[in-house]
């Protein structure tokens, strides 16, 4: 059900787009076929396909937490794992966790912030407002 103050978003005219499959490879909720990102983590003002209004888009800190709690459990785990079990100098986990934390953390970041966006667009995810009648 659609609320009554947000325009139909053609979803009869293009259709139901998956939106983990389209959130992943950073594609138009809508159309499946723009790009959602210019560059990468900054969200695009519209899609260049078919022009849906990007500015419904509120990911806030969301996807950040997800990865830092997942990647920090895993990373810490193979930390401790590598310390354990082949004693490396300090100088070695200085150089080589922060190059495997980037490498694993920003293409998840970009999956997980277009996935967000793609489920905010999919559910009409709005902020809640109080409903103040005489």
């Amino acid at each position: 059900m659609q609320s009554t103050d947000r325009p139909d978003r053609g979803r009869a005219y293009y259709g139901e787009q998956p939106p983990v499959s389209t959130g992943i490879k950073g594609r138009c909720p809508r159309c499946g076929e723009g790009k959602l990102f210019n560059g990468l983590l900054t969200v695009r003002e519209e899609c260049s396909s078919c022009g849906l209004d990007y500015s419904f888009e509120d990911s806030g800190d969301g996807p950040t937490v997800l990865i830092m709690m997942a990647l920090g459990f895993v990373v810490l785990g193979a930390v401790l794992y590598v310390e354990f079990t082949y004693t490396p100098p300090g100088w070695v986990h200085a150089v080589i966790w922060p190059i495997v934390i980037l490498a694993l953390g920003l293409p998840l970041l970009r999956a997980v912030k277009g996935v967000l966006i793609a489920l905010q667009f999919t559910h009409d995810a709005a902020p809640g407002r109080i409903d103040r009648k005489p």
